[in-house]
């Protein structure tokens, strides 16, 4: 009961006034007339090789000047780099590594089943580099575009904000006529929304939808559900206008050649959650094999039609090796016990599956990996675009944390590290339509930047907010690595010191509510 006043407390604090409880955020300065980053290695989001030392200038939030100031190891002379002018900001960043602000295509702000409010989430978010996010469904738009505005003002402390309205969310009656979806879609769009997220519908209001979105210029994803996926699946939302898939869900029905439905069980029931993830796990060996005829056309077609693969590897990771999911060291200080309580097992709890789960379902789970990778790493091979999303607040998986493992889990698959950063940035500004103002590290475009001491492609899990664990010449084991400074639109923010007030967050509701991170099923 402590708890649940809590949570009434923080979201009530949250809507009413937000704004003033960000205007005294320590954490961040700026935004500058003039900001100069001196001698930082430059990563870029275009897939060129690291390059530095190089001073990058910015005044507001643009990026005005790149320069290259000097070579590895040697020392730098003053009279050849830019120089400060009155009321600029300096940022001394020798040695360190710059990177494109990294964008999630799958962001949930949240959610009142998780106990996660807006203000926990973003920072999360933020002290793990994320500048960007896609929010797919979950809120309002009306919600959204709120948080959104306060973003773009700098009234709180977020990521840039793209709002993916549900299909069919705020309606008393679910949407079962074309001309329906079509109303629909028009409202969503003068309401401010980005785009949409489908989950599947009749195949012709699925068409009407697509259509219509498609005619007003916004974004669209799917999660093509089971229950729609049988005569509409990623081919044919493709056709019709889909710009992105969420998952895999509905591919692999694309795939099929001996069947046109799921080899489902006949006691399967799609409300039991391990029903439907369990044979999920199988889902990928009914599907073509590699490289096949029907496996090269399929894939060959989404590349004809620029279509987005948005994986989000990590969500289900949980699935082929539960312990190491619910083992995560960031748990004990970073999760809250509302959101812990939500991962356990549950028939309630979405993605909360863990009724019987065991060594028969990872193993399904891990050959279903294979498979899904391998056909990942070959669209990106081709030419096609593959992006960065984490889907977080699920299956024991934290915002920002997640996010981390989407590009480890992505390096898995078979793509070189500066692939995989191409992914988390470039490629998602692409899918957004925004690759003119973010993605990348060029003049002109908006100041968004992750700054870290240590290179993240010589090893991905310095981004951890944790870090990365690393034993000196002394014999002394030490952490290095987590973000240092996130840079959104010219203001830096302190990233470690984000990390820190989610970290009081959740020992305030520990306190509150004199709880203790136990596993599943243990008493005592």
């Amino acid at each position: 009961m402590k708890s649940y006043k809590k949570l009434l407390f923080l979201v009530g604090l949250f809507h009413i006034s937000l704004s003033t409880v960000f205007s005294q955020n320590d954490s961040s300065e700026g935004p500058f007339n003039q900001l100069i980053i001196r001698g930082v290695t430059l990563i870029n989001g275009d897939g060129s090789p690291p390059r530095g030392p190089i001073d990058i200038v910015v005044e507001d939030n643009k990026i005005e000047r790149i320069q290259v100031v000097g070579y590895p190891g040697v020392e730098i002379k003053d009279s050849g780099r830019p120089q400060l002018e009155p009321g600029g900001k300096e940022l001394d960043a020798s040695g360190m590594y710059i990177l494109p602000g990294f964008i999630d295509m799958h962001g949930h702000i949240g959610g009142k089943a998780q106990g996660a409010n807006p203000d926990y989430v973003f920072k999360l978010w933020m002290a793990h580099g994320i500048t960007t996010v896609r929010q797919p469904s979950g809120r309002s738009a009306e919600e959204v575009l709120d948080l959104k505005q306060k973003s773009e003002n700098h009234d709180i402390v977020a990521p840039r904000i793209f709002g993916y309205t549900g299909f069919g969310s705020g309606e008393k009656n679910l949407i079962s006529t074309p001309e329906e979806a079509r109303e629909w879609v028009r409202k969503n769009a003068k309401k401010g929304a980005d785009g949409i997220k489908f989950f599947g519908a009749e195949p012709e209001i699925m068409a009407a939808a697509l259509d219509e979105n498609k005619k007003l210029g916004l974004g669209s994803a799917c999660h093509h559900a089971q229950l729609s996926v049988a005569r509409w699946n990623v081919l044919h939302s493709a056709r019709a206008g889909l710009t992105s898939m969420e998952h895999w869900y509905g591919l692999p029905e694309a795939l099929f050649e001996d069947r046109t439905v799921q080899n489902y069980p006949l006691n399967y029931n799609y409300q039991n959650e391990q029903h439907r993830f369990e044979e999920a796990g199988k889902l990928w060996a009914q599907a073509a094999k590699p490289y096949s005829d029907h496996w090269n056309n399929v894939m060959n077609e989404l590349l004809e039609l620029d279509f987005t693969l948005d994986p989000t590897f990590n969500i289900y990771e949980a699935s082929r090796d539960l312990h190491r999911a619910r083992r995560a060291e960031w748990h004990e200080d970073y999760t809250l016990p509302s959101l812990w309580k939500f991962y356990e097992p549950s028939k309630i709890s979405h993605g909360s599956y863990w009724h019987f789960w065991g060594t028969e379902q990872e193993i399904s789970w891990r050959k279903n990996y294979q498979l899904w990778m391998t056909f990942i790493n070959e669209y990106k091979n081709r030419g096609g675009r593959v992006t960065a999303g984490s889907d977080s607040g699920f299956i024991y998986q934290l915002y920002g944390f997640a996010y981390v493992r989407e590009l480890e889990l992505l390096r898995e698959a078979g793509f070189h590290p500066l692939e995989v950063i191409r992914a988390a940035t470039l490629n998602g500004a692409e899918a957004l339509g925004w690759d003119d103002k973010i993605g990348s590290i060029q003049i002109g475009k908006l100041a968004d930047f992750v700054i870290i001491e240590e290179n993240p492609l010589e090893n991905l899990k310095v981004l951890y907010g944790t870090g990365a664990i690393k034993l000196t010449s002394e014999n002394e084991v030490t952490r290095v690595g987590g973000v240092k400074y996130t840079i959104k639109d010219g203001v830096i923010y302190d990233a470690k010191k984000l990390l820190q007030e989610v970290k009081n967050m959740v020992d305030d509701e520990k306190g509150e509510t004199n709880w203790q991170l136990k596993q599943p099923g243990i008493k005592n």
